[in-house]
């Protein structure tokens, strides 16, 4: 289904399986909530690939994917207050993939894939997301690629609550959000705990932008957060300018981190480049450090006492110390506008091709450590200090 340049008031819903909704032109075709209507676009339909259009000022959603529905359309979380899953009634939606859409402005999340599996992310822009800019929730196992995206001046950029592995977030830029990105266990959602994500190749940069709306926990300054997350990998990102900390692992109520490994990251001109803040209620064991470049962690002896593959013994730290609070953050649609995006290539012409079998063949070994100025040339910051 080709999508004609114009602004659209309205919301659309996708119930029929392998439809493929693309606009002709990715920053014209427009799909406009007034800030009145609560999603741009939900998906409630297996093999769907929404391509190449934008999504703006929606009170919840820019694109929803979910395997909840009811008559009126897709249920996740911030919906209607929240439902718990049940498998039974609500299976995983099989087959998604978002690519080449720009998420602006919208009140909850800008590209949101809950109770869904087989999916991608590629090549979307998210800012000015009240939560979280992409966010990919309640899968177990996922098969979820989240790759060559832009999330920028969100609370947070990119967020994988109780999504497990089978999953790979390789290569993104998540740059002046509150919070970079957060793998996290959390009760509200099903599949406790998170296990099991690779983290490759990601450029989390000046997560410390007061002009972003305010994110709900007061996160800010960070740039990966991991609560109660386990057996996660974090492989060659670059990890820079964040004002708290650059990577925080902790725990999440009697979730404990376990087993993570980060090795290889780049880590420069953070407050703290790695802290370990396991709870005494749920202390953490087998986080290993190894080959990372770094010049202060929390505890100070963290990379002797937690080397790879051994890891840390079952410990926890002392809670943090009291920081200042964030600065008081704006509404989501006073969130500047972003620049012009790149078009999916040959988007009038090229073949139709349903979601199924995704993602395929993912190489996270093949993902070198970014360079400082990775994706730049579709960031606003860098388009505005052009």
């Amino acid at each position: 289904m080709l999508v004609s340049p114009g602004v659209y008031h309205e919301s659309v819903q996708v119930r029929t399986d392998r439809v493929v909704l693309r606009g002709t032109d990715r920053n014209r075709v427009i799909i406009d909530g007034q800030v009145r209507r609560s999603n741009g676009i939900v998906v409630t339909a297996e093999g769907v690939s929404v391509e190449n259009l934008t999504v703006r000022n929606h009170l919840l959603n820019g694109v929803l994917v979910t395997g909840m529905s009811d008559a009126d359309g897709g249920l996740a979380r911030g919906s209607d207050g929240y439902q718990h899953l049940d498998p039974a009634r609500f299976p995983p939606l099989d087959g998604f993939r978002v690519r080449y859409v720009t998420a602006h402005a919208n009140g909850l999340y800008g590209i949101y894939a809950f109770n869904a599996r087989h999916g991608v992310l590629d090549h979307n822009y998210a800012s000015g997301s009240a939560d979280s800019g992409l966010y990919v929730g309640q899968c177990k196992p996922c098969h979820v690629l989240v790759q060559d995206n832009i999330a920028e001046r969100n609370a947070i950029g990119y967020e994988g609550t109780n999504a497990s592995g089978p999953i790979w977030v390789l290569r993104n830029r998540f740059a002046r959000n509150r919070v970079g990105m957060t793998i996290d266990t959390d009760y509200q959602e099903a599949y406790v705990p998170q296990t099991g994500g690779v983290v490759t190749g990601n450029l989390v940069l000046d997560n410390n932008a007061p002009d972003t709306p305010e994110q709900a926990d007061g996160g800010f300054g960070i740039g990966i957060g991991i609560a109660g997350g386990q057996h996660n990998t974090l492989l060659r990102n670059r990890v820079s300018g964040n004002s708290r900390a650059g990577i925080v692992l902790t725990s999440h109520e009697d979730v404990p981190p376990l087993g993570n490994r980060l090795e290889d990251n780049t880590l420069s001109a953070n407050a703290v480049d790695i802290t370990y803040q396991a709870s005494a209620r749920a202390p953490g064991q087998g986080n290993c450090l190894s080959g990372n470049t770094l010049d202060r962690t929390l505890p100070t002896d963290l990379s002797r006492t937690a080397p790879c593959p051994r890891g840390n013994s079952k410990t926890s730290t002392a809670p943090p110390k009291r920081t200042a609070p964030p600065p008081v953050g704006i509404p989501f649609v006073d969130v500047p506008a972003p620049p012009d995006q790149p078009q999916l290539p040959h988007a009038r012409s090229a073949p139709a091709t349903p979601a199924l079998h995704l993602p395929g063949d993912v190489r996270p070994d093949h993902v070198p450590l970014p360079a400082p100025d990775l994706l730049a040339t579709r960031s606003r910051q860098e388009a505005t200090a052009r």
